[in-house]
């Protein structure tokens, strides 16, 4: 018999969803794909527990959320969600992640100036009893009945079983940092690990400058990753992220095709100055370390600006791609002077308050 005070013992693997390219027909509850980090709630024995996706506790991160759900929460519950940070134009992903400092003092400067929103979208456990194998219709029924009355910034996500009202969710939503929307059977259960879910984005494609690229692994003779990037409208290559959807035959073959590429590339290379150690400690360029890097070795290869690359995205954070993109083929028609940013798809902003107020009654 366990010994935790949860009526679930932690940690718990959260429940996963697949790549879908549309959205499902039948059977389904759709809801927002919200982007932030995926959280656990625990509550019970007068604790409160927030664990991450990665099994980890999160709560020393945000102070205010976990005091916060110790007020609000009753014991015996545990809720699936996600931590979000509203900013001016929607979700920002940028200033949640500023959130993981290992500086108690800063934690709590940030708690105050930036605080985090908690979006729940299932409920594992009621009144002390586990109902993770009740189906997801039951679950969310209950999951409504619970946070009626909750207010900012605890939030029941929207839900809904019109594929059409969904379809339009996935075309909006996006303008308020969202990211995409998820798709789930009506009759499942919460399967820990599992990926019993689906995901749907919005897909583009952008036809990218290959300014660099990293080794793949411990290895000196097959490319791991692509450095690409945008010009703006002054001129300025930006990077704006990577692509390396390549099997290790292709991999070896970039390798061997990179050769001639490489020679004298840093001479005239946009990026040249990333080269110094000053420019590194910023963190935002192909080789820059970060508390998020994990002492990864982020080192690059600069190739001279000759290859364009048509890859596919999700959506832009900022002004890189949030994700990694996807190889889609060589433009040996396109000249590198023209890969800027105006070709992207400007999609149109939207009040992320309308998004909590769009209805959840699951209709």
């Amino acid at each position: 018999m366990s010994d935790s005070p949860y009526p679930i013992h932690p940690p718990v693997e959260p429940m996963l969803a697949k790549l879908a390219e549309e959205l499902p027909t039948d059977g389904c509850l759709y809801e927002p794909k919200w982007d932030g980090f995926r959280a656990i709630v625990f509550r019970g024995g007068g604790d409160v527990l927030i664990q991450s996706r990665d099994l980890k506790p999160l709560d020393r991160y945000f102070p205010e959320l976990h005091d916060l759900f110790l007020d609000r929460l009753p014991d015996g519950c545990v809720l699936d969600g996600e931590i979000v940070i509203v900013g001016e134009r929607g979700l920002d992903f940028d200033v949640l992640q500023m959130r993981l400092h290992p500086a108690a003092s800063r934690v709590k400067k940030l708690a105050e100036a930036t605080p985090a929103s908690f979006v729940a979208f299932d409920l594992l456990a009621v009144d002390g009893v586990d109902i993770m194998m009740q189906p997801q219709d039951e679950r969310r029924r209950r999951l409504e009945a619970f946070l009626a009355g909750a207010s900012a910034p605890i939030h029941l996500t929207p839900a809904t079983h019109d594929r059409a009202l969904a379809a339009q969710w996935l075309a909006d939503f996006e303008g308020a940092g969202l990211d995409g929307v998820i798709a789930k059977p009506l009759d499942g259960a919460y399967v820990p690990g599992k990926r019993a879910m689906f995901k749907i984005k919005q897909l583009r494609s952008a036809d990218c400058v290959v300014a660099g690229f990293r080794w793949y692994k411990d290895t000196t003779d097959a490319v791991g990753s692509l450095l690409l990037g945008l010009y703006d409208d002054g001129g300025t290559l930006h990077h704006v992220g990577v692509t390396s959807s390549f099997t290790m035959a292709k991999r070896k073959a970039l390798a061997v095709e990179f050769e001639s590429l490489r020679e004298n590339a840093m001479q005239e290379h946009p990026w040249k100055a990333w080269a110094d150690a000053q420019a590194h400690a910023t963190g935002r360029m192909p080789g820059g370390q970060s508390r998020w890097s994990a002492g990864k070795d982020l080192s690059w290869e600069p190739l001279r600006i000759e290859r364009v690359v048509e890859v596919k995205y999700d959506h832009l954070q900022g002004d890189r791609f949030r994700h990694a993109t996807t190889f889609l083929r060589w433009r040996p028609d396109r000249e590198p002077r023209d890969c800027r940013y105006d070709q992207l798809e400007v999609v149109p902003p939207y009040e992320l308050g309308r998004i909590f107020s769009s209805g959840s009654s699951g209709s």
